[in-house]
């Protein structure tokens, strides 16, 4: 026999309540007393009935639905970070949507496009970038919208990022202090702020003790990218420091450093990546890098967004958060300094 849909109203008379009462049950912030929500909730079990979420929306306007949109999830960062955001969106009582996208532009605007489609209450646009074309569609549609460890230069949208200026400071004063000279920097892609950001902190920082980069590749953010980046910049007169804008990239340099080309880590060259992920810590690489405070950014970030779906005047926000440089093993340390 076909297995037909539950409806309210059975559930409402197997209850002995009203179809409103059933609703309002199944309503967050709505009114019902104790002993209502009790028969309504068992009548529903029992006949296996789940609310319709997106019918509730186009009734009372909000879905309670985020929409969070994301480009990879190669790099460790963004698991552990999407899982925590979505952690933190289901405690306020919101359901998540996640979407995959690519980098580039029209295929970014159109997963964008879709999701408005499915009445969202607001989005999160993880490592990507969206058009003011599409930015301005958001805000014509009252879905606010923050962009998570990416940023537009644009006081019109809500970012979090870490400080990545800050970060790549910290990298350059910490491989100037432990004596080196010869630095070099693998960057990651270059349409993306992080990489702009924490490129410009480290250069400026070497500008001001009087030095520039030794030499400069570029690695997409990627593993493969990053490896072959590392054998250009050793095919001849290698630098003695490295600093790699993202951990996941740091990995394959590490690893083509003392596989490929048989160089050891720290004697040899020193190497900071950025993002502090789970596998940093592995001894294995007990890589030196600049934290991201993921936690942090996550708590602002749903701060944010929910400010804005409650209250659709508040002001978008540009935050930067500082993260630590967390010392390991993978770069000499300054003189006297002890892990």
């Amino acid at each position: 026999m076909p297995q037909f849909k539950v409806t309210s109203a059975e559930v409402a008379a197997k209850a002995g309540v009203s179809q409103s009462a059933v609703s309002r049950v199944f309503t967050p912030g709505a009114s019902a007393s104790a002993r209502t929500a009790e028969k309504v909730r068992k009548a529903a079990k029992e006949l296996g009935y789940r609310p319709n979420v997106l019918a509730r929306a186009m009734v009372s306007g909000k879905s309670r639905i985020i929409g969070l949109v994301v480009a990879y999830l190669d790099n460790q960062f963004y698991p552990v970070a999407l899982e925590r955001l979505s952690n933190a969106l289901q405690a306020e009582g919101y359901h998540v949507l996640i979407f995959m996208a690519s980098q580039t532009a029209g295929d970014i605007d159109g997963v964008v496009a879709e999701i408005l489609d499915y009445q969202v209450d607001g989005i999160v646009a993880a490592s990507v970038a969206l058009s003011s074309d599409l930015t301005a569609r958001c805000a014509a549609a009252g879905v606010p919208l923050v962009l998570f460890n990416r940023d537009q230069d644009s006081a019109e949208i809500s970012a979090v990022t870490s400080d990545n200026v800050a970060g790549g400071r910290k990298a350059a004063e910490f491989l100037l202090a432990a004596g080196h000279s010869k630095i070099g920097y693998i960057a990651g892609w270059e349409g993306a702020s992080t990489q702009r950001d924490r490129e410009f902190g480290f250069t400026e920082a070497l500008a001001e003790a009087g030095l520039s980069l030794h030499s400069r590749e570029v690695g997409q953010y990627t593993m493969q990218g990053a490896r072959e980046a590392t054998l250009r910049m050793f095919a001849s007169d290698g630098p003695e420091a490295v600093f790699v804008a993202n951990d996941h990239m740091a990995f394959a340099v590490m690893d083509a450093l003392r596989y490929e080309l048989g160089l050891s880590i720290p004697q040899d060259v020193s190497v900071i990546g950025y993002d502090d992920v789970p596998m940093a810590a592995w001894p294995a690489y007990s890589l030196t890098t600049v934290r991201q405070p993921a936690n942090r950014m996550v708590a602002q970030t749903v701060s944010l967004l929910l400010s804005q779906v409650e209250d659709h005047t508040a002001a978008p926000q540009q935050v930067r958060i500082d993260g630590p440089l967390v010392v390991r093993g993978s770069a000499k340390l300054p003189k006297g300094q002890t892990p």
